[in-house]
């Protein structure tokens, strides 16, 4: 079945088991008991978010605060993920949605058991000042047996990893979600906010159509935030493996916005190319030196006069690298349309200063309607 025909099964199919369903856990029921009669490939849209990840859902439903019948969905290093049925008081969702559209995520922490940079303290507080329309709403947080804090946010069932690994998505909806994505990126850099890990699975989408929101901001920074470090000197260990730009691999603890623009670059030129895997690779253990070695090997290895400020980073100069040759970016992304290889060109790169912000990226690449977007 091809992409297209997979979306339009997957969109029927999740009509009729809304349609058909009595509550949100018959919902639940109906979805697990599709998937496990019919093709990965034919329900992928239907719990794409799922798909590596322990079934949602499944367990001893708990109580968690005032919420009721909370299910395990998914977790994190620091974090478990549960969805319950929202509570009335909330006023996001409208008050005449449909009881079963009306769920939320319970993102569990203990913030004593958490290590630099993740805080979930300071999540909170930066969520609120990230407080926008593609930014993913903290409905509110609640303190829970003691020792754990709990936020709580609508659940949102599309990533875009999911969705670009299954090819899911059109060129439409793809730009859609990107142009969503540089919206939160320049409302919070322009707040002072650094996301610290921008990727594909931290963007989530509603719909295919969208909208899309930039998730997951348990190790974002912002200055004068209660717990966060100096803006000086920043913890170095941030992002995901494959998404880190290099001056956190040569050791920068000055690192501003822009960090967040390499890792968006790098999601770009994912979405750009269908079915294309990471741009840069760190090898199964997620080496540093492996990932200098992707990136090397892909761009060319850097001196002072291509990375300027390479000169003041901490570990520049301590071991010495093969002199590769810079790729084109029509080959590192092939089939990718001109325009699309000098976008993601104007974010992956080296000088941190003079990669593309994200107010630019909407003015010079998000003119208008999506039906003129040129990325």
């Amino acid at each position: 079945m091809s992409p297209t025909e997979a979306r339009s099964a997957a969109t029927a199919l999740e009509a009729k088991l809304y349609d058909e369903a009595e509550s949100t856990e018959d919902y639940g029921r109906r979805c697990e008991n599709s998937i496990a009669n019919i093709s990965r490939e034919n329900v992928s849209h239907v719990r794409e978010d799922d798909m590596e990840e322990s079934e949602p859902g499944t367990g001893t439903p708990l109580d968690i605060g005032s919420y009721k019948h909370a299910t395990y969905y998914r977790e994190g290093l620091f974090s478990v993920i549960y969805r319950a049925p929202a509570l009335d008081h909330l006023t996001y969702f409208a008050p005449d949605a449909p009881k079963k559209s009306r769920i939320v995520a319970l993102k569990l922490t203990t913030p004593a058991m958490m290590e630099p940079p993740h805080n979930s303290d300071c999540e909170a507080r930066i969520l609120k000042m990230a407080k926008s329309p593609h930014v993913i709403p903290l409905l509110e947080t609640f303190r829970e047996a003691g020792t754990r804090f709990v936020l709580v946010f609508p659940f949102v069932p599309y990533d875009l990893a999911q969705l670009l690994k299954q090819q899911l998505l059109s060129e439409h909806q793809t730009i859609k979600c990107l142009r969503d994505l540089f919206k939160a990126l320049e409302f919070i850099h322009r707040h002072g906010i650094i996301h610290r890990d921008v990727k594909p699975s931290n963007i989530l989408l509603k719909s295919l159509d969208g909208p899309a929101y930039l998730s997951d901001f348990g190790i974002s920074w912002a200055a004068n935030v209660p717990g966060i470090e100096p803006a000086d000197s920043k913890i170095t260990d941030v992002g995901t493996t494959c998404y880190r730009a290099p001056e956190l691999l040569f050791g920068n603890k000055k690192y501003g916005c822009s960090l967040d623009l390499w890792a968006a670059g790098c999601t770009v030129a994912e979405a750009v190319v269908p079915g294309h895997p990471t741009l840069f690779e760190a090898g199964d253990l997620g080496s540093e030196l492996a990932l200098i070695q992707s990136i090397f090997k892909k761009l060319g290895t850097p001196d002072l006069t291509v990375w300027p400020e390479a000169a003041n980073l901490p570990d520049w100069g301590k071991m010495e690298f093969w002199k590769y040759p810079p790729k084109s970016w029509s080959e590192l992304l092939p089939g990718a349309p001109a325009m699309a290889c000098h976008f993601v060109s104007q974010l992956v790169r080296f000088e941190s200063a003079t990669r593309m912000d994200a107010a630019t990226v909407r003015g010079n690449y998000c003119p208008g309607p999506v039906n003129r977007l040129i990325i």
